[in-house]
């Protein structure tokens, strides 16, 4: 039954001289409207009431008389509210009518002022027109469809304020379900990618987080709620956008800061009031992997807060000056192993004054990126007053040149060594330096070495018998004749780590290279892996194009073994196939990462449990293929 509207009735002369012989303030629209159109409040609720009673009594009687019919006409159309849905409703239009009663009495005692009271007459006239909605059991058009349907309890409101059918009803909820649903699964793939992306960068790992990791994590949720009365920190990461609010880390060990330092300085955090949070007297070692927003009084602040610092570590140390040196010298700070990266702004002279009076103590030393200092001359003291130095890294030196090199010789306790210098050198000079030292030698790493050839290979065989890591990368040169030579019958043990990378010809007119391969091809690449494949557990060979299909396929045929094999990058090796991978995860047991950008050819390759596939080419799947099959399902797979 559709109920119309009543007009209301006319408001009496007598009440109309009441009314005038008031006082009044001003009035509103609304209220001018409703007084110029003979329009009362109280009869708009009267009548409001009086069709709110009549419904039910209607619905009652209709519920009566049809029985399971209308039971049945509900359950298409919803159902008829419940008891407690109509003792609520009750409750809410007593509500309305005691507001409406107070405030009647109160216009008649005059009590508040008129315009009070008409405009609280006017919000419950405007409240009766806005919020008015049909009752159950009336009849009302659907807002989308605009067909005629039976209002229920549980019919939905539509976008506009109308209602809404069943049918209408049902299709908003699944589109509400559907739009919930893609934006739930763009938050995953966009998490999915950051883990990938941080798998790349070497900051996560697979599987389950180590036990150090879960202590950063419970570290940082317990200062995250003290110090920054955080509800909850899911993540490291997560707090370390707020770090500046965090005032200490307390007594971590070494191994946490250091964790911690990586952390923040991959954000970019480090400035010198969180510098503070890894200074402590008692502390001898400090690890600041991105030092771009210190000052050059944040250097001196370090020095004066950690006095005893033995192990320093800065990365990106634009303003490491003359003047943070000057004061290590003078206080005397016990320094043994120094690492600084783009320390460019301290001069030759004050480096010569750090070797003579603190060198002596100095046991380890890596710089790179120096493109202002450290020429021959100050290398030549460093080589003077260091002679303890066991282990020296020089990358990025763009003043050191042959004069260096030759210099190098003068370290007889020397054991780890990596070199990678802008300025060409000769190969005899090279040659003799690791004959000089390879007999003590225990790492060796040369990059970027590009006029090396076969002799210094040979020096290599010949004269380091401890390696247990050696890198020679970037050279197009020496022949695969020369790194076949270099690992048959060599004296030196099994290696551990070995990067062959981008030792490959550069002529792209000839693809496949000339009839005499040059850089590591098939010959030296079996040589390796027969001289090193029982220890060997990282190898890169990536870029070396000229290594052949039918050399892979016999080193991973499935049957030879590398029992510690465990990280292999073989990106940009385009003969590569998905036999061939599979043939790794055969012949590798203990595998847990295989990096392979630019193998056009490994397609759908089945990834055994715990192993991480990176960089198949395929834009459909991720870039990390993280193998969930178990050992007996992947062996009846690849069978």
């Amino acid at each position: 039954m559709v109920f119309d509207y009543f007009p209301p009735v006319a408001i009496t002369m007598a009440g109309r001289r009441a009314a005038n012989n008031q006082i009044r303030g001003p009035q509103s629209a609304l209220t001018d409207f409703l007084a110029s159109n003979n329009i009362s409040a109280a009869q708009i609720s009267a009548d409001y009431e009086r069709r709110q009673r009549e419904a039910r009594q209607q619905q009652e009687q209709e519920a009566a008389a049809n029985g399971e019919s209308t039971n049945q006409n509900n359950d298409e159309e919803g159902r008829v509210e419940t008891a407690a849905q109509k003792k609520k409703r009750k409750r809410q239009q007593e509500k309305t009518l005691a507001k409406i009663k107070a405030s009647n009495g109160s216009k008649r005692q005059k009590k508040r002022k008129d315009e009070d009271s008409d405009g609280e007459n006017d919000d419950v006239a405007w409240d009766m027109y806005t919020k008015k909605k049909p009752l159950p059991g009336q009849l009302e058009n659907c807002e989308n469809c605009e067909k005629r349907f039976t209002v229920t309890a549980y019919s939905k409101t539509g976008p506009d304020g109308g209602l809404l059918c069943t049918k209408c009803s049902k299709e908003q909820e699944d589109q509400k379900k559907k739009d919930q649903k893609s934006k739930q699964q763009a938050v995953s793939r966009d998490k999915r990618r950051h883990v990938q992306s941080n798998l790349l960068d070497g900051i996560v790992q697979i599987g389950s987080k180590s036990l150090q990791e879960l202590c950063i994590k419970v570290l940082f949720f317990i200062d995250a709620v003290n110090s920054l009365h955080a509800e909850r920190s899911n993540s490291v990461q997560e707090v370390a956008n707020n770090i500046h609010e965090v005032d200490e880390f307390g007594d971590l060990p070494q191994s946490l800061l250091n964790r911690l330092s990586k952390i923040l300085s991959r954000r970019r955090v480090i400035t010198s009031r969180t510098l503070d949070l890894f200074l402590r007297p008692d502390l001898e070692s400090i690890d600041i992997y991105d030092c771009g927003k210190l000052e050059t009084e944040d250097y001196v602040r370090l020095f004066s807060v950690v006095p005893k610092v033995q192990n320093l570590n800065l990365r990106n140390a634009g303003q490491f000056k003359d003047e943070v040196l000057e004061y290590v010298i003078e206080r005397d700070v016990p320094i043994r192993y120094l690492q600084l990266e783009a320390a460019n702004l301290v001069s030759n002279g004050k480096w010569a004054e750090f070797f003579e009076k603190c060198g002596h103590r100095l046991e380890s030393l890596k710089l790179s990126w120096l493109d202002y200092s450290m020429d021959d001359d100050t290398f030549m003291d460093l080589i003077r007053h260091c002679p303890n130095i066991r282990r020296l890294k020089m990358k990025k030196c763009f003043r050191l040149g042959d004069v260096a090199l030759g210099a190098i010789t003068g370290l007889r306790q020397l054991e780890h060594l990596s070199l990678r210098l802008p300025t060409a050198t000769t190969p005899d000079v090279l040659a003799d330096l690791i004959s000089s030292v390879g007999p003590g030698l225990r790492t060796l790493s040369l990059e970027g070495f590009s006029d090396a050839d076969d002799n210094v290979l040979s020096t290599i065989h010949s004269s380091c018998t401890q390696l247990s890591k050696l890198r020679f990368t970037e050279n197009d040169y020496c022949t695969d004749a020369g790194f076949a030579s270099l690992f048959t019958g060599w004296s030196n043990p099994a290696l551990a780590f070995i990067d062959l990378s981008s030792n490959r010809s550069v002529d792209y007119a000839i693809p496949d290279g000339p009839e005499d391969p040059l850089g590591l091809a098939s010959g030296g690449f079996e040589a390796l892996m027969g001289h090193s494949g029982s220890r060997l557990e990282r190898l890169d060979i990536s870029s070396c194009r000229h290594i052949t299909y039918e050399s892979f396929s016999k080193v991973f045929n499935g049957k030879e073994q590398y029992p510690v094999l465990k990280d292999i990058n073989i990106s940009f090796l385009t003969k590569i196939d998905t036999s061939v991978v599979a043939g790794m995860f055969r012949s590798c047991p203990e595998l847990t990462k295989v990096t392979a950008f630019g193998c056009f050819n490994v397609i759908e390759v089945a990834v055994p449990k715990g192993v991480a596939l990176i960089g198949v080419p395929n834009a459909q799947d991720s870039i990390v293929q993280e193998g969930d099959l178990d050992a007996d399902v992947w062996q009846s797979l690849t069978m």
